[in-house]
């Protein structure tokens, strides 16, 4: 089994100082967009729509789609009208910052390193950034995007690293690898509490040498550390437990963000086609995930809050796409009203005290268990059908 590295971009592989750096790029920002904006109103505008993105847990609407919808009504101005200035800055303007940051003589020899032993390795840096500005900062950090499998951006993603659903959202769009995972990075409230909230292991990376600044932290070092580290430990002890209420949550929330994400754009043919007679289409799989969402999962959770010990019953849904002609449905709408379906669950589990999670059940399948397992089985159903709907899209 492979494993799998999240790396932190800004202070982990780059040195940024983003006390110094954040204040240079509005600034600059704000002198480029100065013939169409007044500098004081895009700084108003640019903290309102970040802050924005910060708190969104609406899996529906991209970061990007977030921050536009608070940014350009404070001016008001289009996007369209605004987009080549835009444009030209982070082509032509926002490299030139390059010299607030400096790179890390660790970084490059840590990345060759790893793709060196065949791990998979993703950029988890904040997706508050447009796409080419996180290019041009890999660049600054004298390494070739192109290495790298996925890289977090406000364009794709639909969470901040505050929330424990941005790395349940970065795993499915690496398919939900089965492996050992490991997040780095150098953030305890952004790099390493959420990402261990999920459920993985996390290396806290600093200055001092590795050892353990608490169960909070976790391991900590530098690069070159981690390296030694990584080398001297079973993998086995970095695989991810996705057993606790946050992971589930977690799951359940990233999991139609990342469909939206994956299945974003596709024509109806791509929709339809089948790998195989035995494999279903990814109309199929949506409009499985929609009617078992209303028809078992949402019927669960209803069953508790009706029941003391309720018994849970599992249907077989697997003759549902047969009988009930998903083929010839519409892909992208089952998509939206999955949507729906999944917004009106999590309404359902908003509330749940400690206690609820903890309450006793009987499941048809799985005999004794309680209702924090109950749901952990949606989080394990979501999981093996992002992985699926992935393996689909890669064979096209």
């Amino acid at each position: 089994m492979k494993l799998t590295l999240l790396l932190d971009l800004d202070d982990t592989l780059l040195n940024t100082n983003m006390h110094a750096f954040i204040p240079a790029y509005f600034q600059a920002l704000s002198r480029e967009l100065a013939p169409y904006i007044a500098p004081g109103q895009m700084t108003r505008a640019l903290l309102s729509g970040t802050r924005q993105m910060n708190e969104s847990v609406d899996f529906s609407h991209s970061l990007q789609e977030v921050f536009d919808a608070e940014f350009y009504p404070q001016p008001n101005i289009s996007r369209s009208d605004l987009e080549p200035a835009i444009e030209n800055f982070y082509d032509n303007i926002f490299p030139n910052l390059a010299g607030l940051t400096s790179q890390i003589p660790e970084a490059k020899r840590f990345v060759d390193w790893a793709l060196s032993k065949g791990y998979r390795i993703a950029i988890a840096t904040d997706p508050l950034f447009p796409r080419k500005a996180t290019l041009h900062r890999l660049r600054w950090a004298g390494l070739d995007p192109q290495q790298f499998e996925l890289i977090s951006s406000y364009e794709n993603f639909h969470f901040s690293k505050t929330h424990p659903a941005y790395y349940a959202e970065i795993l499915a769009f690496l398919g939900w690898p089965v492996g050992p995972v490991l997040m780095v990075g150098n953030d305890l409230a952004r790099d390493i509490l959420p990402a261990k909230k999920l459920g993985l292991a996390t290396y806290h990376v600093n200055a001092e040498p590795t050892s353990s600044s608490g169960p909070e932290a976790g391991p900590r070092g530098t690069l070159d550390d981690l390296r030694r580290w990584l080398e001297s430990i079973d993998p086995v002890s970095l695989m991810p437990s996705f057993k606790s209420t946050d992971s589930v949550m977690g799951i359940i929330s990233a999991t139609p963000a990342a469909l939206n994400g994956l299945l974003n754009g596709l024509d109806s043919s791509s929709w339809s086609r089948k790998l195989s007679p035995d494999e279903w289409s990814l109309t199929e799989l949506v409009c499985h995930l929609r009617d078992s969402e209303r028809e078992i999962h949402q019927i669960q959770i209803k069953l508790f809050n009706e029941q003391s010990e309720p018994f849970i019953p599992r249907p077989d849904t697997s003759v549902w796409a047969s009988q009930r002609d998903y083929l010839h449905e519409c892909g992208s709408s089952a998509l939206k009203e999955f949507n729906i379906a999944r917004r009106e669950t999590l309404a359902l589990l908003k509330n749940m005290t400690q206690k609820d999670w903890e309450r006793k059940a009987r499941h048809a399948i799985f005999g004794p268990t309680i209702f924090l397992e109950v749901i952990s089985f949606i989080a394990d159903h979501d999981r093996m059908h992002i992985q699926q709907a992935w393996t689909t899209l890669k064979k096209m």
